[in-house]
């Protein structure tokens, strides 16, 4: 398993997963700055399927949000704005688009959400905040 400042150095696109339209959400203001630090968002929220928040496409699933990528790129990390009891379909969605990493964001914990991503390969990160680790990492986009 990669560290947190790997992941992130090595990372360009994440996934979040919960993206609310409101400013005041954690998963808005979250993803507000991974924008603003270079790295490409794609928002997923059957909500909000459809429309535009901070300016990107928002899509009903992960695997609409993967197919919308361009040949060759697929997302490097699912940064998971949901419940715990939300995570195991979310986890398999995650195998699903050969995502790199499973992001729970602070108070997601689902271990066996967790164990069935790590099985597959994938970097798991669970109850931390990923503007938090990337503000206290240092790492560029």
């Amino acid at each position: 398993m990669r560290t947190i400042p790997t992941i992130l150095k090595d990372s360009k696109t994440i996934a979040v997963v919960g993206l609310s339209n409101r400013p005041e959400r954690a998963s808005h203001a979250v993803a507000a700055y991974l924008q603003q630090q270079g790295y490409r968002i794609l928002g997923v929220n059957p909500a909000y399927a459809g429309q535009d928040i901070l300016g990107v496409p928002v899509y009903a699933s992960l695997a609409e949000a993967a197919a919308a990528l361009p040949d060759g790129a697929r997302i490097d990390i699912v940064d998971c704005f949901r419940t715990p009891d939300a995570m195991l379909p979310l986890a398999r969605d995650a195998i699903d688009v050969k995502a790199r990493c499973l992001w729970m964001q602070l108070g997601v914990v689902n271990q066996q959400a967790a164990d069935l991503a790590a099985a597959a390969g994938l970097d798991v990160v669970m109850d931390r905040c990923l503007k938090i680790e990337h503000a206290h990492s240092g790492a560029p986009a």
